[in-house]
């Protein structure tokens, strides 16, 4: 098994973005592409290959497959009228235009997709279309494209389809009536009118680029070639091979129906088993958006809750939208760490690992006669790896999640029913039997706990002196042998305060602050051209950015000159946040002469802009692949 991630970097709205931050999109990529990487490992989720559509494999095998489905005459190739914005003098890409939905009059559908009731659009769909760029009303022009014939391909779509009627049935039934309703399925565009992503390897498509979601999916092609150059057709070309698709609802048309489509038409490809699709999940009510700032980001939630990641992948499984939409709220979050994950689990194996200590110094009980009530107990926590396993294997991580906290229940309970602590003072023999089973129930729950609360399986391990958390020993019961000596107890997880989750709830509500405007300074005194010279200014990027301890304002830096790597102090916390910058280019003056600021050496000042508003933003070359150490003159 190969776990197969990574970042989609051709996207429209990394143009969008990019335009936004007077920046290029390469740079944009690269700077999200590491801080996504970086907040997936420390949440514990590790992938085989995290990779990334920018890099010259991927390029090179949808360049590939492209051509390949060229030659054998599938596509279209049509002259259609597109949406062009006379203002920003470009056609439209289907996500620069927004629009009313045609279907449920959602005012702010895109021109492939409305998000709210997961419709498939074309840009033309759209009532009252405006440009995302400039936002105007965009005007059509003629501009020829390449076409998958999806109307064509429709019966054989359908077959695939209706032979995997075990898929969830938001999926199943979501690909159905995109077939059966109105007239079924229709040509779409494979190819776009830009400047950033993948040229179209066609003579005559000169200025056009392949359509995202027609690279995007042989990512994971391209990614297997990364990590497996030798041996990746043995993944994708086996009979044997299952290819499942990890997914939101707005992603199912591209997964289930373009890329299989693409993968039949070019043959030799295995194509998706299971497409097990999320619904949406929304935020105190809300749908989630970052530009309202009306999301939880992980950077952030790991510095408010150090050491609380399983808390956060806790929560997050227990109420994944897995056949309908859900809600994400703090208060939620708070109840469920406090009365499930403190309550129960932690409760649990806190008075396991106490009364271990004080009754036996730290060394596992040898058991004497089972009970009924005992055998009845090791036999369920025996079965509780094939109830987890089995829900795993349907996709219901929900259902596995809670199967994994009843045998934690399974603990609390038995402990509770035996009382060991009342009952040592008079049968010692009997409680060496009670605190045995105790023990083999918390080294089972750190073998089960792995694919949900990794941290917390560690943590656990650890304190159990387990060496071993192979999943084939989870339905042993005598994990732990007698005489075995555990480590001393740490708490797994902490009560969160009522003041902790408002905080939360009021940072999503938090307006901006308003500056108001200044005039701009006036242009100082002459200085002369040697004067000027003086000054060795250089192209630098950042490599790493954290905040200087106990202050507002300052980033403590680590910059590539291209000459040497050196640490700078700057002003612009209030600007920019530290992993939002990984990645930036810069301009450096080289020569400044070092000073400490906050028992910090710093080597040199990055040059910034100040606007009337007293904002400032990084003076940068516009070209993100210009070199470190380029003079500035």
């Amino acid at each position: 098994m190969k776990f197969i991630c990574g970042s989609d970097e051709h996207g429209v709205p990394i143009t969008i973005k990019a335009k936004k931050e007077n920046t290029t999109p390469q740079a944009v990529v690269d700077k999200y592409h590491k801080m996504m990487g970086d907040a997936f490992k420390e949440f514990g989720i590790s992938f085989d290959i995290y990779s990334r559509t920018s890099s010259k494999t991927h390029a090179e095998t949808a360049s590939s497959i492209f051509s390949e489905l060229y030659k054998k005459g599938l596509f279209t190739e049509k002259e259609t009228e597109q949406y062009y914005d006379e203002s920003a003098k470009q056609f439209l890409a289907d996500r620069y235009i927004t629009g009313t939905c045609p279907r449920c009059s959602n005012p702010n559908a895109y021109g492939d997709q409305c998000e709210k009731c997961g419709s498939s659009l074309n840009p033309t769909d759209l009532i009252q279309p405006k440009s995302a760029l400039s936002g105007s009303t965009p005007v059509l022009r003629k501009t020829k494209n390449w076409f998958l014939p999806l109307d064509q391909l429709q019966p054989k779509i359908k077959d695939y389809i209706s032979s995997h009627k075990e898929w969830k049935p938001n999926v199943y039934g979501q690909c159905m009536s995109w077939m059966e309703s109105g007239e079924g399925l229709q040509p779409r565009a494979m190819t776009r009118d830009l400047d950033w992503g993948i040229p179209v390897p066609v003579e005559g498509a000169e200025g056009k680029v392949l359509y995202v979601w027609f690279d995007a999916p042989i990512g994971y092609i391209s990614a297997t070639k990364e990590l497996l150059p030798d041996s990746w057709e043995k993944y994708w070309k086996s009979e044997d091979s299952r290819l499942i698709h990890f997914i939101g609802k707005d992603n199912i048309v591209f997964h289930c129906i373009i890329f299989p489509s693409v993968l039949m038409e070019h043959g030799g490809f295995v194509l998706p088993d299971n497409v097990p699709a999320n619904e949406f999940l929304n935020l105190e009510g809300d749908k989630i958006s970052t530009s309202r700032n009306w999301a939880v980001w992980l950077h952030e939630y790991l510095i408010d809750f150090k050491d609380k990641q399983d808390v956060l992948r806790y929560v997050l499984c227990a109420n994944a939208p897995e056949t309908k939409d859900n809600d994400f709220t703090w208060k939620d979050f708070q109840t469920r760490n406090n009365s499930e994950l403190v309550a129960i689990y932690g409760n649990f194996v806190n008075r396991a690992l106490v009364l271990t200590h004080k009754f036996y110094n730290g060394a596992v009980p040898a058991a004497d006669i089972y009970t009924k009530e005992d055998l009845l107990v090791l036999e369920e926590l025996a079965a509780a790896p094939e109830k987890i396993a089995a829900s795993i294997e349907q996709f219901r991580f929900r259902e596995a999640l809670s199967e994994l906290m009843n045998v934690a229940r399974l603990g609390n309970k038995y402990l509770a029913e035996t009382e060991p602590w009342k009952l040592i003072k008079t049968d010692a023999t009997r409680v060496n039997t009670i605190m045995n089973v105790a023990l083999q129930i918390c080294a089972n729950l750190a073998v089960l706990s792995e694919p949900f609360l990794p941290f917390t399986s560690q943590k656990l391990a650890a304190m159990l002196n387990l060496t071993s958390r192979s999943w084939s020993n989870a339905s042993n019961t005598d994990n732990l042998s007698a005489g075995h000596t555990i480590n001393k107890e740490e708490l797994l997880f902490e009560k969160i305060e009522d003041a902790v989750v408002e905080a939360q709830v009021a940072k999503l509500k938090k307006p901006e602050p308003v500056v108001e405007p200044t005039a701009l300074p006036a242009i100082k005194t002459a200085t002369s051209f040697d004067e000027f010279t003086k000054m060795d200014i250089r192209t630098a990027t950042i490599l790493e950015a954290e905040v200087v301890p106990k202050t507002d304002k300052l980033l403590k830096l680590l910059l590539d000159t291209g000459i040497d790597k050196r640490t700078v102090v700057s002003g612009i916390a209030q600007y920019y946040k530290p992993e939002n910058i990984i990645g930036q280019k810069v301009c450096l003056l080289a020569n400044l002469e070092p000073r400490k600021i906050k028992g910090i050496e710093s080597k040199g000042m990055i040059l910034m802009a100040e606007n009337e508003k007293g904002e400032l933003c990084f003076v940068s070359p516009v070209t993100s692949d210009f070199t470190n150490g380029s003079l500035v003159k």
